[in-house]
């Protein structure tokens, strides 16, 4: 039994309700709930939470999946001090238990102190901006991938704990130009070849083993 402990970050906040990542989030429960061999928990940042509940759904998990929009180059407030909360919560108790240096040697290890290992996480992003900002010659994010710019902090916040990063998925061009229906379409293979691939199943199922 492989267990998924799905994060919904998609804050509602001003104009945003949320919905695009509500339904993203949906889909990610819908897709493993069909399935006898996963098992699921769930978080929705905009719902009450006790920290040490969230702490024990990390240690439980084998692969933790993210939803976030991404707001001014980075993650919603509320995700954010979900994350500096749960973490905080983590220390000495399933997450981290120091930044994995030692005194005798202080400039060396920094950032092996997770307690994770074994676990796994993978992030989905929505944005305003298209696919072609980080692409094109001259464009805004010039020729930088969300994944090595905007949500390269946010991949080092994992790899603190010991999580190992799954390839994930990034929806743009979501508030002027959406196709939910691609979309979901799109998400759903990425699904299926991530974690139905028969050699990656065998590694996920043998995270916790």
């Amino acid at each position: 039994m492989t267990k998924i402990f799905i994060i919904n970050g998609g804050q509602k906040f001003g104009h945003s309700g949320g919905k695009f990542n509500e339904t993203i989030t949906n889909a990610t429960v819908d897709f493993f709930s069909q399935l006898p061999d996963f098992e699921v928990q769930t978080t929705n940042i905009n719902e009450a939470y006790d920290p040490k509940a969230e702490v024990a759904k990390y240690v439980w998990a084998d692969v933790v999946i993210y939803h976030t929009p991404i707001w001014w180059f980075q993650v919603p407030h509320a995700f954010k001090e979900y994350i500096d909360v749960v973490f905080t919560e983590g220390h000495n108790h399933g997450i981290y238990h120091s930044d994995g240096r030692k005194s005798d040697n202080p400039a060396r290890n920094y950032g092996t102190g997770g307690m994770l290992h074994g676990r796994k996480y993978m992030v989905t992003s929505s944005w305003n901006a298209p696919k072609e900002a980080f692409t094109l010659p001259g464009e805004f994010f010039m020729e930088t991938s969300v994944d090595d710019g905007v949500l390269f902090g946010f991949h080092r916040m994992n790899a603190f704990t010991g999580m190992e990063r799954i390839d994930g998925l990034h929806f743009h061009d979501v508030e002027k130009n959406a196709d939910i229906i691609n979309d979901l379409k799109r998400y759903n293979e990425h699904l299926t070849e991530t974690f139905l691939n028969t050699e990656v199943y065998e590694s996920l199922s043998n995270c916790n083993s």
